[in-house]
């Protein structure tokens, strides 16, 4: 079997792994026995982000020794063969560290630069997001698909924030969308905000710079159940990141035209 060949059998072991790093932290928040920090501004960091991520990492590298790793919390490891594990051990850190349920666990696989599988766990909703390339998109082992919105004037969009694209530049993407009559809104996990445009839960999502393991288990999602996404990993999108909007393919070019980030590849 060729590692092309093998992204089902990654899909089920991250499935399994998403499980249960999703029971784990949903343990871990429950009983709330963690102590929060910060990277910086508004960048919360908990002890069990490192907990969670070194239980993803040590359970995907004993059933694929040769693959690589990057996670959000860790150095990368390289890997002998073509598959790289990206990795957001809680993506919604800031919902966890203030006691809002929503944050999930991504995990997303690259094989030969092509993104194969991806899964996104929401333990507090016992959500399972998950797909490979080719093989569609599901939620809880049912099939999904975005939503047949085809104007910005009756949509919702998600907006994206970080620190690293500043405050003038989301506001003006909150304005671009809010003029066109979408209603804007903002989350706190890029991760599931991507899923449930997948899911036709919204019907948009845009971020003026997001992070590898933030978002690629949700385009992987996104573009197997037949929505748009943007291209990520053009350029340095795998290792410093990328504008990105993924939305319901019928708001596809209003979107794009409303917002006009720069840098993006569409």
């Amino acid at each position: 079997m060729t590692e092309a060949c093998s992204a089902p059998l990654r899909l089920l072991a991250a499935e399994a792994v998403a499980r249960e790093a999703g029971a784990f932290m949903r343990r871990r928040f429950v009983d709330a026995s963690f102590e929060v920090g910060f990277k910086g501004p508004q960048d919360y960091l908990t002890e069990v982000d490192g907990e969670t991520e070194e239980l993803i990492s040590t359970r995907l590298c004993k059933a694929f020794p040769n693959d690589g790793f990057i996670g959000e919390e860790t150095a990368a490891r390289e890997g002998r063969g073509e598959a790289v594990w990206v990795v957001d051990p809680i993506d919604g850190t800031s919902n966890f560290a203030r006691r809002n349920p929503h944050f999930c666990v991504s995990i997303a696989c690259l094989i030969g630069g092509w993104l194969e599988v991806g899964v996104i766990y929401d333990p507090m909703r016992d959500e399972l997001f998950s797909g490979f390339r080719g093989g569609g998109a599901r939620l809880n082992g049912e099939g999904i698909r975005p939503s047949k919105v085809t104007s910005l004037a009756n949509s919702a969009i998600e907006v994206g924030w970080n620190a690293r694209a500043g405050a003038d530049r989301y506001l003006d993407i909150l304005r671009r969308v809010a003029d066109e009559g979408a209603a804007p809104s903002r989350t706190g996990s890029g991760a599931l905000a991507i899923a449930y445009v997948a899911a036709g839960r919204s019907d948009g999502y845009v971020e003026h710079h997001i992070k590898a393991w933030d978002c690629l288990a949700g385009v992987l999602l996104v573009r197997e159940a037949g929505g748009y996404v943007s291209d990520f990993l053009a350029g340095e999108g795998l290792l410093k990141g990328n504008p990105l909007i993924a939305c319901a393919p019928g708001l596809k070019d209003a979107l794009i035209a409303a917002v006009a980030m720069e840098g993006i590849v569409l």
